[in-house]
């Protein structure tokens, strides 16, 4: 009887050894799927920011072929009042002075 009762403290202590080496895994499985989803995040968290820059540089760039086009138009406009306008016009000193 006494044989029966060492036996199977013996069977169970590879059982035993075994959950824990099972429970070991597991943990380590666990961090593994933790750090995974971690990453995962980040980089979905830095997809989206390099869509936010990107939409904030196409609008820079509209603005900037919209203000472009107003300066062209602007000076075109000033060249136009500078011609108009005898202040700008080049005068001959000498004969207006005689």
């Amino acid at each position: 009887h006494r044989s029966r009762k060492l036996s199977s403290k013996v069977e169970r202590a590879p059982s035993a050894m075994m959950n824990a080496d099972m429970d070991a895994v597991e943990a380590e499985n666990q961090v593994e799927l933790e750090e995974k989803t971690r990453l995962i995040n980040q980089v979905l968290e830095l997809q989206h920011t390099l869509e936010d820059l990107s939409a904030r540089v196409d609008a820079v760039k509209e603005e900037n072929l919209k203000l472009k086009s107003e300066n062209q138009v602007l000076g075109q406009y000033i060249e136009n009042l500078m011609s108009a306008s005898s202040v700008f016009q080049t005068t001959d000193t000498k004969s207006k002075r005689k």
